[in-house]
């Protein structure tokens, strides 16, 4: 099996009336950079091509400053359905993504769903290097950039950022030192697909909490009802929970859970609400262990909505009572 450290660029509209963005592809790749490893995460084998953009045709600002891309550089690229081509196939069989952030992943799939080209097979799991590496260095919480973390990493800078084939170098430099018992532990999951039925959604188990991804549905209300998505089971050992807090939002994206395990104690639970490119609905819910200190910040939160709605029902109640009698 190979890894692939793959680096993308990409452009974007500029929100004008000459071109205004896509939809349904609000980037546009315009540079594909990876470097292949092996399954000792030695070196093999690197990929570069640069995308002849047929979208966004005129280079944002923000992009051209940041990848130092000339618009004369891009008119020699090539179309992105000959490029995907070509990388998928440079890619071979049973290799797995590593990038840096969890975006690279979504828009590459987006871009390839709008030229008509067959997804990546489902489910998608990569590993997010970023993560990892902040779960290794860090709290596991902070997101440092790649500059960053190859300077915390004393690693060579031969290059500048910013351009795929050298950021996906990098990224392959930083992944070679990883711990790689904390890699296997940890991979990510792509959400550009989700789940088109019950029996293929997704359960995850990572040493100190439990996802789970659920299908789509029509609206939240449904997502909320389904049984799958609000069940409460430790993500150590399985067993049911004791409610100590039943799931409770203030803006029905976020909702939040307290429960114990009989065997391993406080766990909280949280979903994501989120909205997918077809329209439907689905959840990213996760169980994670915590602690006395996790546990009362649950409690604190739910106090702290409940009082919000307290004050926005009184001040709604005091509106009317001001209203003039007609």
């Amino acid at each position: 099996m190979d890894y692939i450290i793959i680096d993308l660029e990409w452009n974007q509209g500029e929100n004008t009336g000459r071109e205004l963005p896509v939809s349904g592809i609000p980037f546009e790749i315009i540079e594909i950079g990876a470097v292949k490893l092996d399954e000792n995460r030695e070196y093999k084998d690197t990929f570069h091509a640069l995308i002849k953009p047929s979208l966004y045709k005129r280079l944002h600002p923000i992009t051209k400053d940041l990848t130092g891309i000339s618009q004369d550089e891009l008119k020699k690229g090539r179309p992105f359905k000959d490029v995907i081509s070509d990388f998928l196939s440079w890619c071979g069989s049973g290799y797995t993504f590593c990038t840096w952030g969890s975006g690279d992943i979504t828009e590459l799939q987006r871009n390839m769903n709008f030229y008509g080209i067959p997804l990546l097979s489902f489910p998608v799991y990569y590993y997010d290097l970023q993560k990892i590496f902040s779960i290794a260095y860090d709290d596991g919480k902070i997101r440092r950039s790649l500059e960053a973390a190859v300077e915390h990493l004393n690693i060579p800078q031969s290059q500048s950022f910013h351009r795929a084939l050298a950021d996906a170098l990098y990224t392959s430099k930083i992944f070679s030192v990883l711990d790689n018992t904390i890699i296997k532990e940890n991979y990510s999951i792509d959400t550009y697909q989700i789940p088109y039925e019950k029996h293929n959604e997704i359960y995850a188990f990572y040493p100190l909490y439990s996802k789970y991804i659920s299908r789509g549905f029509e609206n939240k209300t449904k997502v909320m009802e389904d049984k799958s998505v609000t069940a409460v089971l430790c993500c150590k050992c399985g067993k049911k929970l004791k409610k100590k807090v039943k799931w409770f939002s203030s803006n029905a994206k976020t909702y939040y859970f307290l429960g114990v395990c009989p065997t391993h104690g406080w766990l909280k639970g949280k979903i994501r609400m989120k909205r997918h490119d077809s329209g439907v609905y689905y959840a990213v819910k996760t169980i994670k262990l915590t602690d006395e200190k996790g546990a009362a910040e649950i409690y604190e939160k739910q106090t702290d909505i409940r009082k919000r709605r307290r004050e926005r029902r009184k001040k709604l109640h005091s509106s009317d009572q001001n209203k003039p009698e007609c």
